[in-house]
């Protein structure tokens, strides 16, 4: 009995001490692999420069983005967690070189499942109840797994309709707080070396949102509250908001209600499966109908309440009844205060206006701090402002490379962001993101000046008279223009 009793003794320490060092390897894993493409883009800078033919610098560049990708590929796929999330970040076809979107857009639906016995222990200690107790029928194998948890359909007893339950990963919040320091570390080093960007406030604002992903009770209030905020707005919700089943929600638990629809991805496969032309006039129908619904949405959440869904991103996208709109997972939500919601309304009125003055005035507003490197300071503010916070691409332009030698962020300093800000950045460049994908091109900046001009009307920083002589409306979409 003694031997058996030290064996377990001696498992239970060893894996005491395994889950000690999991940070610690984790940590020394991305230094390693960060360290190995940063040092390849840094040789390679020296290398293309001694190249003076044009067309095979490119040649160049894209190899060398393709060689990158992969190892950012491999580092996101067997590091998993946080590192799912920074490939839904980068990999965007506005943002990020092609060869990386190619490689990074198919890990958004590849984070490992738990076991189902690992799935079974949460939700009955969460819940305080067995399975069988709660739910008529639950399917073992999950609908999809992302970093922090996964989904499956089930059925309550006593209910002919079906609903979704996200359980959370076990041990994933210790592992994907490592992951996000070990990012602002990196962070911090880009900015003081290549990057003229406040990163490191940034990866804070990262940190602050994702830690909220943990209280699934959290992300309940937050689609009650959206849910209510839309239909109490709009004759019609632009986005349908799940249902929550409260009685069974807890912090690592949700139940909510099954929407049937069609991930936005996989919307042009599924025309094609129906005989509709992708490119014909009833799918651009259907597209203008879905980015226009998505962009109602957005410009009312951000600018009228404040409050809003911060991560848009096409795994969150849900396409059902033709071309209404779903939009999923509450988990990153964000609060505006009222200072930074109207001043954020200043500044998308001074990129709808094509108004370098207001641009200024919103940065100073907004807490934003620039330092200039070049004569024209004003129309460079405006051009950083369109590209951060604009989903407009300028003519001729299918990509934009926001860290490029002629760009604004290479030409003005941004020496201090408010990390309340990244949340509407990122949601903007997804918006943009969907957008290029689509095919739109547009300006959300545009489409919500008379939301922004309702809301600083309404806080009284605007004459009724000039709201009065530039309101149009949102629904007519005119200024939406296809690429081919």
């Amino acid at each position: 009995m003694s031997g058996i009793a030290s064996r377990f003794d001696f498992k239970e320490i060893q894996e005491k001490v395994s889950l000690h060092l999991r940070p610690w390897h984790r940590s020394f894993q991305f230094w390693v692999r960060a360290a190995d493409i940063y040092t390849g883009y840094k040789v390679f800078q020296v290398r293309v420069s001694f190249v003076k033919d044009v067309q095979k610098q490119h040649a160049m560049w894209e190899r060398q983005h393709e060689l990158a990708a992969d190892k950012i590929y491999a580092m996101c796929s067997d590091l998993g967690g946080f590192f799912l999330k920074v490939a839904q970040i980068i990999g965007k076809p506005d943002l990020a070189p092609a060869a990386w979107v190619k490689k990074l857009v198919t890990l958004c639906d590849q984070a490992p499942a738990t076991p189902f016995d690992g799935v079974q222990h949460v939700l009955e200690k969460e819940l305080g109840q067995s399975i069988s107790e709660i739910f008529e029928k639950f399917d073992v194998n999950p609908l999809g797994s992302a970093s922090i948890a996964q989904v499956h359909l089930a059925r309550l007893k006593g209910n002919k309709n079906d609903v979704v339950v996200k359980v959370q990963h076990p041990g994933i919040q210790e592992l994907m707080m490592t992951d996000i320091r070990n990012l602002q570390a990196f962070a911090l080093y880009m900015q003081k070396t290549d990057i003229k960007f406040d990163l490191y406030s940034v990866t804070k604002e990262m940190e602050t949102q994702i830690g909220y992903e943990f209280d699934f009770l959290r992300e309940a209030n937050a689609m009650e509250r959206i849910h209510h905020f839309l239909y109490e707005n709009n004759r019609k919700s632009p986005v349908l908001v799940p249902r929550v089943v409260r009685d069974l929600a807890s912090r690592r638990v949700l139940v909510m209600e099954y929407i049937d629809g069609i991930p936005i991805l996989k919307l042009g496969d599924e025309m094609a499966k129906r005989g509709i032309n992708p490119g014909g006039k009833m799918a651009a129908a259907a597209k203008q109908n879905i980015l226009k619904s998505l962009t109602l949405a957005y410009g009312q959440m951000i600018l009228k309440s404040g409050f809003f869904h911060a991560d848009p991103h096409p795994g969150n996208i849900l396409i059902y009844k033709g071309s209404e709109v779903a939009l999923l997972d509450y988990g990153q939500v964000k609060d505006l205060p009222d200072q930074l919601r109207l001043g954020y309304a200043n500044l998308v009125l001074a990129i709808a206006d094509n108004d370098p003055v207001k641009a200024m005035e919103s940065y100073r507003e907004l807490g934003i701090g620039t330092v200039s490197n070049c004569g024209n300071e004003q129309q460079e503010l405006l051009r950083l402002a369109q590209t951060m916070f604009d989903t407009k691409l300028p003519p001729g332009v299918v990509m934009l490379q926001p860290f490029s030698e002629d760009s604004s962020i290479k030409k003005i300093a941004v020496e201090s962001f408010p990390e309340e800000l990244f949340s509407i950045l990122r949601t903007v460049h997804l918006l943009r993101g969907l957008s290029v994908g689509l095919g739109i091109n547009f300006s959300c900046a545009e489409q919500w000046r008379p939301i922004a001009e309702g809301a600083l009307y309404n806080a009284g920083r605007l004459k009724g008279a000039n709201r009065k002589s530039r309101v149009r409306k949102l629904s007519s979409f005119r200024r939406f223009s296809w690429r081919n």
